[in-house]
């Protein structure tokens, strides 16, 4: 099985000659090789599209606390078909591998949930902010 990146995210800042403001632009990179592997056809288009929308959040870590109404608005869905997709991604596993860890906690002082911290790993092939996915 290849080496090779199969999804990246990249930061790009432009500066506006009209507005004279600098603007920070994020963008997902994905390579043939995330066809080639299987892994998309095999994730599915809905798990897919998910995990895209999740990593979208991310920091370079692959940490994100989005909440399920900021999913359900990105991916154009009900907060309950979010929170099921979430769900079904969450349970996936690549080559026997979680690629999304969820971790739910309560605050300690005031008992509250927190919003859901989701991890995207490195087996994903998502990478931002120049860090390294992990080899296949």
């Amino acid at each position: 099985m290849s080496e090779e990146k199969l999804v990246s995210v990249e930061t790009q800042t432009e500066y506006s000659i009209t507005t004279g403001q600098h603007e920070t632009r994020i963008f997902f990179k994905v390579y043939v090789e995330a066809a080639k592997s299987g892994l998309i056809a095999d994730m599915g288009a809905e798990r897919w599209q998910t995990l895209c929308i999740l990593a979208s959040f991310m920091d370079e870590r692959g940490e994100c606390y989005p909440t399920q109404d900021h999913i359900a608005s990105r991916l154009g869905v009900s907060r309950q078909t979010a929170n099921q997709r979430i769900k079904r991604l969450v349970e996936y596993r690549w080559q026997g591998r979680e690629l999304v860890r969820a971790i739910r906690k309560r605050d300690e002082h005031t008992k509250r949930w927190e919003n859901t911290r989701y991890t995207v790993l490195p087996i994903s092939q998502i990478t931002i902010f120049n860090t390294e996915p992990e080899a296949m």
